[in-house]
Order: structure tokens, then sequence, then C-alpha cells
């Protein structure tokens, strides 16, 4: 399948393009910058030149599946989290629902399908960033796109054991980007992950076999 990766040049989306390509996919790497063209390619993807705040009609056309693995990143402000986290993102949806493309798997994070409370002194950034995946989450729920939804907790660089744990919410704990990768390329072949919102960390059940569970 022809696979459209939105923040290919992160950690997680190099993960998605090299998994893709070794599961035998088509993975288009979708990038901002030339510059980061040769990297893309070296992983097995083909650069996509768009920029999620503009344009990207012509990024998602002839794809068979939207991933948006993109995120505004830890160092910056407010402004950039809304413009990339949500707005960003509903901004491909409806490019890929223009398009009459079906299948959009989202990176989202643990917690942002659950109530927000006040945020804790010191912990109102990543509150901010946790309301604006809410927000990005429920505007795809309310497509008509067979989406999935997935909410990992905190993202490590260990070796992926491809063991997860699964479910609406799942008791806060890490897992590695590889298993995050591979958990969202399982769900393009899996029906019973479209339409679903889930929380994951490291576990002891297969991919495949947590994907079903749902």
């Amino acid at each position: 399948m022809k696979v459209l990766v939105a923040g290919a040049n992160g950690h997680t989306g190099r993960l998605l393009i090299q998994y893709l390509k070794q599961d035998g996919h088509e993975p288009y790497a979708m990038i901002r910058k030339e510059e980061q063209k040769p990297e893309m390619e070296k992983l097995g993807g083909i650069p996509v030149i768009a920029d999620l705040e503009g344009d990207v009609g012509h990024a998602v056309r002839g794809m068979d599946v939207v991933m948006f693995a993109a995120g505004s990143g830890s160092k910056t402000g407010p402004d950039k989290t809304a413009s990339v986290d949500r707005d960003g993102a509903i901004n491909l949806m409806k490019a890929t629902e223009k398009t009459g493309i079906k299948k959009f798997i989202i990176l989202s994070s643990i917690g942002a399908g659950r109530e927000l409370g006040e945020p804790e002194k010191g912990k109102e950034a990543m509150h901010y960033y946790l309301k604006m995946k809410k927000e990005a989450d429920k505007y795809l729920q309310n497509t008509e796109l067979d989406y999935t939804i997935v909410r990992p907790g905190g993202l490590t660089n260990d070796k992926g054991t491809s063991k997860i744990k699964v479910g609406e919410t799942v008791e806060r704990d890490s897992i590695p980007r590889e298993d995050v990768a591979k958990t969202m390329i399982a769900a393009i072949q899996e029906p019973n992950a479209y339409h679903k919102a889930f929380e994951m960390v490291s576990g002891d059940v297969q991919i495949e076999e947590a994907l079903k569970s749902l």
C-alpha cells in the first residue's frame, strides 16, 4: 500500500518509514526541507515536500493510508503546539477526506482521551499539549475516516519487544518507539483497530493479538 507519513523526520516517523518498507508497503515521507530528502531515501521512503501548516493536498493524493506522526517537540511554545499537534493534524485530516482516502492513523498520547483537570504547577505545557492532542483526536472521531488513534505512554529508544498492553485506558508506563511504530503499521491490516482509540504501554501480548482484543 502507498502510505504517507507526516512527521517522517521525527524519531517515530523514521521508524515508520523503515518498517513500512520492510513490510512491503510503499512509504512516502512527508518532510518540510529539501535537505532531509537523502535521509528519507536512505530509510526507504519516497520524499514529499509539504508543510502541515500549509497546503497538503498534493501530499495525500494517490495514497491508500495517511499516518500522522508529527509533533511540535518539547522545546516549542504553545503557538507551535497548537499549529502542529492540533491544527496541522486537522489540516491533514481534511485533505485526506477531500481526496477520498479512508484510512487515517494518528499518533496521539496517553491521557489525551481522559478528562483533563486543572494542570499541576510546572506541568502547564504538558497539559496544553494533551489538550491539543485531545482536540485533534476528537475532530478525527467525528470524520467519515476509518481512523485509528494510538495513545502511547512515555516513549523510549529501547529495543522493541513487539509485546504490548492496550486498552481504552491503561496504567501509565513507558514503551519503545519501535513497538509504537509497529503497532501503527499493524493497524493498517487489522479491521478491529478501525474506529478505535486506545492507550498502550509495554506488555506481554503480541501486537497483532492485542489489536484483535480491542
